[in-house]
């Protein structure tokens, strides 16, 4: 469980691609991560807040004012501070054009960006939206304002989108996002250095023809070099 004991916030954005958040939820959670949720209203257009409670077995977040008078929302005003503070890692998938917008000026007007402003641990945003959206100068120059300020952006992999569009634009895999987790979340004490990890199986040639090998599978090798890269290392693998 790579991620045992880690405090990930999640945010949720809304763009047809916030269904993979739900399955990115479930890889976090059996990764042994304690997940939070924060959700933009637009993002319920897309995912229901009940099915979001449900995966991450707790509250989810939406509301930027609470309900005035309310004894289940004692406190609840302060709550982007809260969550702000909680988090080892805050990341935002999928990070809406709209919603990128927001964070790289500035603008508080939902909970979610309000809580990217409290928050005092990495924040890592992850974009999906149309091809011709993602390459827009306006987009663009957003992502370089939040990378400036320390802000880790996920590149958006190339594909078939909603629009009908091929290119940049689709949100990784869950699988793939949550391997980026991971790294961020992994002390980079292998910085600077160079692995070589050879895994698998090996082959003698008694001749042109036959050779003695080995039924490896490669997983040990393959687990280390991950290990490795995670660490910050540059590594080649070999594989048999």
């Amino acid at each position: 469980m790579p991620l045992q004991r880690k405090k990930i916030l999640l945010g949720i954005t809304g763009g047809i691609a916030a269904y993979k958040a739900a399955l990115l939820l479930r890889a976090l959670r059996k990764a042994g991560a304690d997940v939070r949720v924060v959700m933009t209203p637009d993002a319920e257009r897309f995912l229901p807040r009940l099915t979001v409670g449900a995966l991450a077995a707790g509250e989810v977040h939406v509301d930027l004012w609470p309900d005035v008078g309310s004894a289940s929302d004692d406190g609840a005003w302060t709550r982007h501070v809260e969550l702000g503070l909680w988090a080892d890692l805050f990341v935002i998938a999928p990070a809406t054009c709209q919603t990128l917008a927001k964070l790289a000026h500035g603008f508080c007007d939902n909970l979610l960006a309000a809580t990217f402003l409290s928050a005092r641990c990495p924040v890592l945003v992850c974009p999906a939206m149309d091809h011709d959206m993602w390459l827009h100068p306006a987009t663009q120059a957003n992502l370089d304002l939040l990378r400036a300020r320390g802000t880790r952006v996920m590149e958006p992999a190339h594909g078939e989108l909603a629009s009908g569009l091929v290119g940049p634009g689709r949100l990784p895999e869950p699988d793939a996002i949550l391997e980026r987790i991971i790294r961020e979340l992994t002390p980079r004490t292998l910085e600077g250095r160079r692995v070589l990890v050879t895994a698998g199986p090996t082959r003698e040639y008694l001749d042109a023809v036959r050779f003695l090998s080995n039924p490896s599978t490669g997983t040990m090798g393959f687990a280390l070099a991950a290990e490795a890269a995670r660490r910050g290392a540059t590594v080649t693998l070999i594989a048999g």
